[in-house]
């Protein structure tokens, strides 16, 4: 077990990559914190699947776009664990609409938890990391932060975009003692992609060389690897988890 004993703190964690995230961190002995925003019975249901597998795990609301809420986040996760040695900035929404028609409110909000949120999350929870072994940050971006071109979800595009920016700032503001990676998934068969028409994702497929969309457990693999002592020379990086699409 490569996390035994080990603090997980996993945002936006009770369905899709989250949720999958703080499973496969549970499996490999972590002490768990689930996080939600809003869905307390998806959270409820996260921690009931780690409890069966014999997991530690506790869930904490909180908005990551709240400065408020991430700070009580991490001071309760760090309270009732004794400390946090990995954080996982999963959290994130996407808006799709033309983007001559998005609202500034839109942009804010989009910016606000993908963004800004993760800045946040990491602010607050490194006072909680220095001094452990082996500390990690792994934030979660997109292949659209990196190449796609998708004028309907440019403000989720430039969030994105800058998430791999941050994680290469705090890589070295961070460094020695905390190492900060990113993975930046393609398509994955989430709730976030369950309304995309069938001719749509289809043609999506054809783009990716292994003709498949990657499932959340998948990406849960390259969050574990980075986050371990096998990542132990790996900080600034960005990992692209996409089936090879092209």
């Amino acid at each position: 077990m490569r996390f035994k004993d080990k603090v997980a703190v996993i945002t936006g964690s009770s369905r899709g990559i989250g949720k999958a995230t703080a499973i496969a961190f549970a499996r490999e002995g972590a002490k768990v914190v689930v996080n939600y925003a809003n869905n307390k019975v998806a959270a409820d249901e996260t921690v009931i699947e780690i409890n069966k597998a014999g997991g530690e795990v506790v869930a904490i609301q909180a908005d990551v776009a709240n400065e408020a809420d991430v700070k009580r986040l991490m001071t309760e996760a760090a309270t009732h664990f004794g400390g946090i040695d990995v954080l996982v900035n999963n959290a994130g929404i996407v808006i799709d609409s033309p983007l001559l028609e998005k609202t500034a409110e839109q942009w804010e909000h989009t910016l606000g938890v993908n963004l800004i949120g993760t800045f946040l999350c990491i602010k607050h929870a490194v006072p909680h990391m220095r001094g452990r072994m082996c500390a990690s940050i792994i934030n979660i971006s997109s292949t659209n932060g990196i190449d796609t071109l998708s004028p309907e979800s440019a403000d989720y595009d430039i969030s994105k975009a800058g998430v791999i920016s941050l994680t290469k700032n705090f890589a070295q503001e961070l460094a020695p003692e905390i190492r900060v990676n990113c993975v930046a998934p393609g398509w994955v068969d989430t709730d976030i992609n369950a309304g995309l028409e069938k001719e749509y994702i289809e043609g999506e497929i054809q783009h990716i060389a292994l003709k498949r969309w990657g499932s959340p457990e998948e990406i849960a693999k390259a969050v574990v690897f980075l986050a371990s002592e096998d990542a132990s020379f790996i900080t600034g990086a960005t990992l692209v988890v996409d089936g090879g699409y092209q």
